[in-house]
């Protein structure tokens, strides 16, 4: 007989819903934060967080390097693939990295290169503007696009077409935007370098790159001023795939794996303790409060929670093993409280799977959980890797999770995975452009905060009040009992009980 056997049937985030509290002037929306904590962190805490509570998953169809550009910009973090090569995902991380955040670290050049050689050079990195310097790094110009003409100064060294550091505006320790930006609204250049009072090059800003900057004001950054990177590992080649990564700058690690309760994830995690101790680590997924407690005893620094309850995951159904992620999310919520009254610290809950709209966001974010981990939604979007295609006349894009035949031919070539899928491959609507759409669905949770009566998610925490619904009462909340006669409407698809 099995060792505990629950009656009591798990939950989804379907059946719940959120009852009403005071709205007050403190809790208006507008007044509404979504900021929450990306990982625990006890040195650089102010670093380590998300301005709203949704990341894209680790997935091949869903975030690359756009994905990681763009919702780094808007407030949130894509967690990059590790199906792929070491040298292709650290490759992914360092362009993420080096998109311009507003201070740059830039690629530079000698004064004795040729300006053919530089026209290869920039052709091959992408950039029009390189800094000059000496051997010790000590600024002496700058050569741009402008500054030449390849057919006719071929042959010419970077020194004779350079503008030189005496006809430049030059920031000397600046680390402000606001201040480059005052500096550059008085030069007429479009860029301006940072050196340090030796004389030494450590930025270019650039002015286009500040008006991208003061845009995006939620943003997330390291110290660099650089957006805030993510990468997924796995418990096979960390020892090979982690110092390539963290050469690329990353700022934290995921471990992904659909069951992480596991030896190989906890010597995982001990090991990165021991050789990376600065670096968070994020462990996952797991839904027993047994198994959160495993994973922040080896060094897990936020745990990723859920499985099976993705729309393309079948790990349920081929494995038998998973839960409903409501319940996954009450029970390890417990845990997680146990622990912090413990030891003071508190690990960051990320939900995994299941969840559609912005109702299962805040409902997640309710019942415990700090953040969302997203899939199908962030996969509609421009910025996803694939390819837009027509079916049927409409506009789609192909989706696929890590378990599936197509992802795990990679895995097998390299790790000898099981023979047999968690996860199967469609096609989901086209929805534009993330910034199209993320506001939105931004806007649902927190006017669900507002109607709660809170101001923060650590606040919806402690002040939410659920109950579950029927079927019956679910179907009451959804539009019913009219016809619609719009073709594209998705009410058109209810079951009017014929």
């Amino acid at each position: 007989m099995a060792k505990n056997i629950y009656t009591e049937p798990s939950r989804t985030l379907m059946e719940y819903r959120l009852l009403p509290g005071l709205t007050t002037e403190k809790s208006t929306l507008f007044k509404v934060s979504l900021k929450t904590p990306l990982v625990y962190s006890e040195n650089n805490p102010d670093k380590y967080h998300l301005n709203m509570p949704i990341v894209s998953a680790a997935m091949q169809s869903v975030s690359g390097v756009s994905m990681g550009i763009e919702l780094a910009e808007l407030g949130g973090v894509a967690f990059i693939f590790s199906s792929q090569t070491a040298s292709q995902q650290a490759g992914m991380v360092r362009k993420i990295k080096k998109h311009k955040a507003g201070f740059v670290e830039p690629e530079t050049v000698h004064s004795n290169m040729k300006i053919r050689e530089l026209v290869q050079l920039a052709r091959e990195k992408g950039f029009k503007t390189f800094p000059v310097v000496n051997n010790n790094n000590v600024l002496l110009g700058i050569i741009t696009k402008n500054d030449y003409d390849h057919t006719v100064h071929g042959d010419l060294k970077v020194s004779e077409r350079m503008i030189k550091k005496r006809n430049m505006t030059v920031g000397v320790d600046i680390d402000n935007i606001k201040e480059a930006n005052a500096i550059l609204k008085e030069s007429h250049h479009s860029v301006l370098p940072i050196v340090d009072e030796n004389g030494c090059l450590k930025y270019l800003v650039f002015r286009k790159d500040i008006r991208n900057h003061l845009n995006n004001p939620m943003e997330v950054v390291d110290e660099k001023k650089r957006l805030l990177t993510t990468a997924a590992i796995n418990t096979h080649d960390y020892e090979t795939r982690v110092p390539a990564l963290v050469e690329a700058s990353v700022d934290i690690l995921a471990i992904d794996s659909s069951d992480g309760h596991t030896v190989f994830q906890g010597n995982t995690l001990k090991w990165l303790k021991k050789n990376y101790p600065q670096l968070p680590v994020i462990g996952g997924n797991v839904i027993t409060g047994e198994g959160f407690d495993y994973l922040v005893e080896s060094g897990a620094s936020a745990v990723k929670i859920g499985m099976g309850g993705g729309s393309i995951c079948i790990t349920q159904e081929q494995k038998g093993t998973g839960r409903g992620l409501a319940t996954t999310i009450i029970k390890v919520t417990e845990a997680r409280n146990q622990y912090f009254k413990k030891t003071g610290k508190y690990i960051p809950l990320i939900a995994d799977g299941g969840i559609v709209n912005a109702k299962d966001i805040v409902i997640a974010l309710a019942l415990g959980a700090d953040y969302v981990m997203m899939g199908r939604y962030f996969s509609r979007m421009d910025e996803s890797p694939t390819e837009k295609v027509t079916i049927n006349n409409q506009v789609m894009k192909p989706y696929w999770g890590e378990g599936s035949a197509r992802a795990r031919e990679w895995k097998e070539l390299r790790y000898n995975h099981l023979k047999f899928v968690e996860g199967v491959e469609g096609f989901v609507q086209y929805a534009g452009k993330l910034r199209d759409n993320l506001p939105e669905t931004l806007s649902k949770i927190m006017a669900s905060m507002s109607s709660v009566g809170v101001s923060t998610i650590e606040e919806l925490h402690e002040k939410a009040e659920l109950e579950v619904v029927s079927a019956l009462s679910i179907r009451e909340g959804n539009v019913h009992d009219i016809y619609m006669p719009q073709n594209d409407s998705k009410y058109n698809t209810i079951d009017w009980g014929n």
